[in-house]
Parts: C-alpha cells; structure tokens; sequence
C-alpha cells in the first residue's frame, strides 16, 4: 500500500499500520512532536529517537499562536518554535524527512494555517512530502468540505477529534468523514500530563466504534507505560505527545534529554506490546 509521491517513497498509510498492528495483538503507540522545538533539525532528531525506541507513528504539530487544545509543556515548546521563525513549509521539510524513516507522519494543526496556505496547497505539498494526512484539532466535519475534497483528491487522512461531550450524531458525522483512525480525546480540557487517563474514555472508543469508527486512537493525559496499558487495552492507538515534549524542555545538554525521551518512548512501548496480552493472560477478552 506504499506510493511513491512527488519523488518520496511515502510510507503505509496509517490504518493499514494500525491493522497490522492490531493482527499482532496490540495498539499503535503514537507520539506527537511539535516543529521547531528545538529546531527543524532537532525535532527531526527526536523523532528518530521515539521511532527507534518503539513508536509507530509520528504527529507533527504546526506551530500556531491561539492554541486551543495545548497544555503548558506543549505551549513553550512552540512558543519557543514561533520565536525562532519555524514557518508551515519547515513543517513540509521535517515530514519529509520524518516520513522516509519508514513510518506513517501526520500533521496535527489547527485549520487557520491550512486555510491561509491554501487548502489545495496544503493538500499537495503534504502529500509531496509523503505525510500521510493532518489532524484537524479544530475543524469539524460540517465545514470541513474543501479539505475533505483536497485529502480525496491527493490521498491523505483526514483525522477528526470526538470527545467525552460528543453526541451520537456528532459521533457519527465524524466517524463517517474519518480516515486514519477518530482522535478520541479522553477529557474535556487541553494537552498535559496526567495521573490518571479520563474515565470516560473507553466509554467513548466504544461508542466511536459503534457510531462507525474503523479505528479510534485515544489521546489527552497518557504519560506512562501502565497507563499506555490501560488504553491499549481497548483503543487501536495510544497518543503521547507531553510526555515526549517535557524531558526536551530542561536545561541538560542534549543527548542526555534526548536519552531521557527515549526512556519515556521505551516505557511506553512496553506498556501498549503487554496490554493485550496481560488481558488474555487473565481471561479476559478485549474487543
């Protein structure tokens, strides 16, 4: 299922990953970096860093002045990334070369910067660089028509968020204009570190699945390998991306944080590769 796309050999799309993952017995563990933090070519480094230490897929957030949905750790990080000048097409450079490490690369945003690129733009010089589609974090389906034709027309996911307070039919109309796999966003609230994943999240991947979500990845507060076990559980994919972010942020030299996400990413890859299997250790049956 690999293409080859403006030059780049463009790596399996997401949900062909997630269902050979799923075949082996457990989720794909998703780790979210933002662009430019600490550079282009560091966050290029620390992707490097998760894929080899277990993660399967790699978010690449675009650096935006209103966030919405991040956290603290999230916001300095592309504080510091808006200071140093990271632009959308340094975005472009970093899937590129994210992507030809051989694992799907998506872009999280949030959907003025699409829309000041140019929709079509957007579509065509992701899709050049070989990402395999974009999270919008806040677009909803209903007004989402010119990037719903765009990601039709040049063959990239189109990854909508469902929360705790979505409705059925909420559930549906974005369960129905996915591909990829449905963001379930485990809480209300924005990004961050949390002790414990929301409660209502596996409520809400079963309810996804049942309004017709193929795959349904959970993300907000997962930080640690038992609670990467706990969402491995019941949901094809478990999103990390403060956890990943917060050992960057300290005042060591680099490859010692460098070594200190690649313990966090180990961690939590061993918790999402024993989640099932502890299940059908116990008897118990997961759907």
């Amino acid at each position: 299922m690999s293409a080859t796309v403006g030059g780049v050999q463009a790596p399996h799309r997401t949900a062909a990953l997630i269902e050979e993952l799923s075949a082996q017995g457990r989720a794909a563990l998703i780790g979210y970096l933002p662009v430019g933090y600490p550079s282009v070519e560091g966050t290029v480094e620390v992707a490097k860093a998760l894929v080899e230490s277990g993660v399967d897929i790699i978010e690449l957030g675009l650096p935006y002045t209103d966030p919405v949905m991040d956290g603290p750790v999230i916001q300095r990080a592309v504080e510091h990334s808006l200071e140093a000048g990271t632009r959308v097409r340094d975005v472009f450079t970093a899937v590129q070369a994210v992507a030809a490490l051989g694992v799907p690369v998506l872009v999280m945003t949030y959907w003025n910067p699409v829309l000041r690129y140019g929709v079509e733009s957007f579509a065509r010089d992701l899709a050049a660089a070989g990402g395999a589609g974009l999270i919008t974090a806040d677009l909803i389906p209903d007004e989402a028509g010119e990037w719903i034709a765009a990601a039709d027309a040049h063959g990239l996911d189109k990854v909508f968020l469902v929360a705790p307070s979505s409705t059925p039919e909420r559930l549906r109309l974005t369960a129905a204009a996915s591909r990829g796999f449905v963001y379930a966003a485990s809480t209300m609230g924005v990004t961050g570190v949390r002790s414990e994943v929301g409660s209502k999240a596996e409520e809400l991947v079963a309810a996804t699945r049942a309004a017709g979500g193929e795959h349904v990845c959970v993300g907000l507060g997962v930080s640690t390998g038992a609670q990467a076990a706990q969402v491995g559980r019941y949901a094809d994919g478990v999103i990390v991306g403060s956890a990943f972010v917060r050992p960057l942020l300290g005042d060591e030299p680099w490859e010692e944080r460098l070594e200190k996400v690649r313990e966090v990413a180990r961690d939590l890859a061993r918790g999402v590769r024993s989640a099932r299997s502890s299940d059908e250790t116990s008897g118990k049956v997961t759907s």
